[in-house]
């Protein structure tokens, strides 16, 4: 068996060594590694608000009214949690309304299709997001059109971003040999025009 922290020690110096051993995480007893909610895994080492911000949909403001509403104190890590007070969040999550949540903080006001102020997270989020695309681009609006055509949406400049893929800057020709001019000086009147013999009078 080879050993990797040998080798690496060897090609990297001592330093390398202790990078490794600072980056495992120990997890007290007593806490949870980690806790599914949402369908997402979330780290339960660490604090209630940051852990949650994982969940798509889910921000810093959102996060910081729950450990309030489930009566838990902000600095309380994820882990120490109980089963009802997880189930709690869930439902907060879900439910936002119902626990008193502004419809400014929620992310899908007045839905085109029924017509309902409501807050999606996770893969919900994603299809919602996906469907308001396509149906821009269906019915080809501004907004659409710039979706179709890979380029910014809210009013962004593209001169000098946005040009990724794209030929970037003035592409000069490339100069083709220049032909050898004939002699200028001849033109018409070289041998036996005006220009030479025809000068002489006897």
């Amino acid at each position: 068996m080879i050993d990797i922290g040998a080798k690496i020690k060897k090609k990297f110096g001592a330093k390398a060594e202790v990078k490794r051993e600072v980056r495992t995480k120990i997890i007290p007893e007593g806490v949870r590694g980690i806790i599914r909610l949402v369908e997402t895994d979330l780290d339960g080492t660490k604090k209630i608000i940051i852990s949650l911000t994982k969940i798509k949909g889910v921000g810093i403001n959102f996060a910081s009214r729950i450990p309030g509403l489930i009566g838990v104190p902000k600095n309380t890590v994820m882990g120490t949690l109980n089963d009802e007070q997880i189930k709690k969040i869930d439902h907060v999550l879900r439910n936002p309304k119902e626990y008193g949540y502004p419809d400014f903080m929620l992310n899908r006001r007045l839905d085109v299709e029924t017509g309902e102020t409501r807050h999606v997270l996770a893969s919900e989020l994603v299809i919602t997001l996906k469907d308001d695309i396509d149906r821009m681009k269906k019915i080809h609006v501004y907004r659409g059109v710039r979706h179709e055509l890979g380029l910014p949406v809210r009013g962004q400049r593209t001169r000098g971003s946005f040009r990724k893929g794209k030929s970037t800057g003035v592409v000069k020709k490339k100069q083709q040999p220049s032909k050898k001019k004939s002699s200028a000086k001849g033109g018409k009147g070289g041998k036996g025009g005006k220009g030479g013999k025809g000068g002489k009078k006897k």
